[in-house]
């Protein structure tokens, strides 16, 4: 096979593979036929920390009136960190999140909100609906910081990666008045 022909399907496979891509981020988040638009949409989070992807896949719900730790992500109830199917993270480096080991792969994110502060839970089981959750699939229970108040309410949840340098970044999940984040480090 010649170089330009393998140059070609290579090129053929990776447009093939973002738009599948792009497809399941939007069906995972696709509102039923007569909602328009959607009340929590597709969003994505990602990074490349030393050369390799971290993608966060999740949708996106607002307050709409309702109040973050009281009508939506209810302090003590583990939450499903966005709305409707489950927030997926997506890594090509193994990752040390907080002090959580996190090898290469595919997991889903839930979180444990409370006033005192917030943990992101690592879940090995994957593909289900957002409120199917089995604690005994967490590959682990990881503390994260209060960040500062933002200085007007966030209206639209927003999972976001910041002070991005080198093999090290910030998860930060952003709601409400909320503001909590953990650092992620690629191990490899």
């Amino acid at each position: 096979m010649s170089r330009k022909s393998l140059t070609f399907r290579t090129l053929l496979f990776a447009i093939a593979a973002l738009a599948f891509a792009f497809t399941q981020a939007n069906a995972q988040c696709k509102p039923p036929a007569k909602q328009q638009p959607p009340l929590s949409p597709a969003e994505q989070a990602s990074v490349n920390l030393n050369g390799k992807s971290v993608t966060i896949d999740y949708c996106a719900p607002s307050l709409r009136g309702r109040k973050v730790g009281e009508q939506i992500a209810p302090y003590g109830k583990v939450w499903r960190t966005g709305a409707n199917t489950a927030t997926t993270l997506h890594t090509e480096a193994s990752l040390r999140i907080g002090d959580q080991v996190v090898p290469a792969g595919t997991y889903t994110l839930y979180t444990l909100p409370s006033a005192q502060g917030w943990k992101l839970i690592v879940n090995k089981q994957t593909g289900q609906w957002g409120t199917v959750y089995d604690q005994s699939k967490d590959l682990g229970r990881i503390p994260m910081s209060n960040g500062p108040a933002p200085t007007a309410p966030i209206e639209t949840f927003k999972i976001d990666f910041e002070h991005t340098r080198g093999n090290k970044t910030e998860l930060h999940l952003l709601w409400g008045n909320t503001d909590v984040h953990v650092p992620v480090t690629a191990t490899d």
